[in-house]
């Protein structure tokens, strides 16, 4: 008998891997599922990007084996793109590494950082994949707390008072935060960037959602002096630019980060396919009026899933950024599991549990906003009806 890893134990099967195999044997078997549970874009891209992506792949070179670092005018323009959108330079040269996805960076940037036993703050509720990387490599989790009360921002007092932080090595940190959508202020990143230098904790901030109903208030890490220091940054144009499948991220952050972080990467592939970052160059050239636009069909979406809300009464914030609404289940003693799964098996409309994200998720739901306004309404049609 071959035995795996012990370190698969400490992880399952990532719950919407799962839930996807539920519902294409259900969808199989006749039944029409809505899924509003992954944030997931259904929009296309900007125009233009596809057929540059094509064209491209018709160069005699474009199916050879790229340059791990990506190619220079990729990252030349995401630095154009940092220094338009968030006002920060970047360091084309030195300082960008694009990534299969952020997901990627997420692993990348454990395997750089962490040892055995290292400890890894990490947000509760929050992105569940921060957990499983590091429970892979055997780091210690310590969770943070993040509530409503507060708009889900950590008490740093109280992580200060309560915490031994010297075995600290990566806190990460996202905002506009998943799955609850709350934002964050230059004043408390500024409380972030100073947590983090007093302890030498390296600070990860997962940003892909910056763009996505946010009042054009768009915030890099970087916007806060010397946060480079302590500080790397995820991005991605999964969410900006409706390209999730292409895969295409990057990681931001000083010299000695992201050749520390290019030693795990170039071990792992071999770069990124020339066409995605041909089409990538020219998302990139879409900004501000871009955002607008898929904002504005975005919001028409959301005002359908706040209908369905308040059809359950369920509270939720009009304030929220990103691609989901995060909502109270009415009553404390609601198990949002339950409330999730009876909804599913009922109506074949699958809403994600909070609990998924961490136990401070227990009692919320998150919809997505990612499918055409037609289904919200059909899904509002089979819940409200």
């Amino acid at each position: 008998m071959i035995v795996p890893s012990k370190k698969i134990s400490y992880i399952s099967e990532y719950f919407f891997s799962k839930k996807m195999k539920e519902i294409v044997f259900l969808e199989k078997n006749g039944a029409k599922i809505i899924n509003l549970g992954i944030g997931n874009p259904d929009l296309l891209p900007p125009y233009g990007v596809i057929s540059k992506m094509k064209k491209a792949s018709e160069y005699d070179h474009a199916n050879t084996y790229q340059s791990y670092i990506g190619i220079e005018e990729f990252r030349h323009a995401i630095s154009d793109w940092y220094l338009k959108i968030y006002k920060v330079q970047v360091d084309p040269e030195y300082e960008i590494l694009p990534l299969m996805g952020s997901k990627e960076g997420i692993m990348h940037i454990s395997m750089s950082y962490l040892d055995k036993n290292d400890q890894v703050l990490i947000p509760n509720p929050g992105y569940p994949t921060y957990y499983s990387v590091s429970k892979l490599l055997e780091a210690k989790i310590v969770y943070y707390d993040l509530h409503e009360k507060e708009n889900w921002f950590p008490n740093i007092q109280l992580l200060e008072s309560s915490l031994d932080l010297s075995q600290v090595k990566i806190m990460w940190v996202n905002y506009p935060h998943m799955p609850t959508g709350a934002t964050v202020t230059l004043e408390n990143l500024k409380k972030l960037v100073s947590f983090a230098i007093k302890h030498r904790i390296l600070l990860v901030y997962d940003n892909p959602y910056s763009f996505i109903l946010n009042d054009d208030s768009y915030l890099s890490i970087f916007n806060i002096k010397k946060s480079k220091i302590i500080a790397l940054e995820l991005n991605s144009l999964s969410k900006s630019y409706n390209m999730p499948g292409w895969r295409i991220g990057m990681v931001i952050g000083k010299r000695e980060f992201i050749q520390n972080i290019l030693k795990v990467k170039s071990q792992m592939d071999s770069g990124m396919y020339y066409p995605i970052q041909i089409g990538a160059i020219e998302a990139l050239k879409h900004d501000i009026q871009w955002f607008r636009k898929i904002n504005e069909e975005y919001m028409k979406r959301k005002k359908v899933v706040w209908e369905i809300c308040d059809a359950f009464d369920l509270k939720y914030s009009k304030n929220s950024a990103g691609i989901f609404v995060w909502a109270k289940l009415n009553g404390l003693e609601q198990d949002d599991i339950i409330w999730s799964e009876n909804i599913f098996h009922k109506y074949h409309i699958f809403i994600t549990p909070g609990r998924i994200f961490g136990t401070n998720g227990m009692g919320y739901v998150r919809f997505s906003i990612c499918c055409p306004i037609e289904i919200l309404k059909e899904a509002k049609n089979r819940l409200c009806l």
